[in-house]
């Protein structure tokens, strides 16, 4: 009677461990994406090379006349808006997005994809270069915050919750993105 109540118990605990072993090993490498990023673009701001965007600096009182209020809280004061309020969270146009505060280039249409989480989610940008990343531990919680690498406008953070290939979903604010519209689509 014993052994015929610990037999499925004896096949449920070998894969249980597999599965946590598993979902150990893939936060682990998502994780070691992430901090290689991190350490990328601390390299990359030290380094000026042919695909590193110009920085673009202003003035506060600069941002404040060519960003609505919306964008200048999001991208200058580090804000974010509500969930499932953004134009952007259930835009299905194909194109590039841009930083609405200076123009460079961040992700394409088809790296957007839907998360459910009420902001725009990406798995990948159109470079490396474009986005920067530093820690962000504002709300008590270890997060990654993602940065214009041209004007360090804040976009939004970077999540190890996302797709394949990459496991990340890079979560922007609509109020940080303006959309080009590819042509002939």
């Amino acid at each position: 009677m014993i052994l015929r109540l610990l037999k499925p118990s004896l096949v449920l605990i070998p894969l249980l461990l597999l599965g946590f072993s598993i979902t150990c090993t893939r936060a682990k490498t998502v994780e070691k994406q992430r901090d290689t990023l991190l350490e990328d673009n601390s390299k990359s701001q030290l380094q000026k090379g042919a695909n590193m965007p110009e920085k673009v600096v202003k003035t506060d009182e600069e941002w404040r006349e060519i960003l609505t209020p919306e964008q200048y809280y999001i991208t200058q004061q580090k804000g974010t808006e509500r969930p499932f309020t953004g134009k952007f969270n259930n835009f299905k146009g194909k194109g590039i997005y841009k930083c609405v505060a200076c123009g460079n280039e961040l992700f394409t249409s088809e790296t957007k994809y839907e998360s459910g989480t009420g902001w725009p989610s990406f798995w990948t940008p159109i470079s490396d270069k474009k986005i920067s990343a530093e820690k962000d531990s504002s709300i008590s919680m270890r997060r990654t915050e993602l940065l214009c690498s041209r004007c360090d406008a804040h976009l939004g953070h970077l999540f190890d919750d996302g797709p394949k290939p990459t496991g990340l979903r890079y979560c922007i604010n609509s109020a940080a993105l303006k959309f080009v519209e590819k042509k002939g689509e």
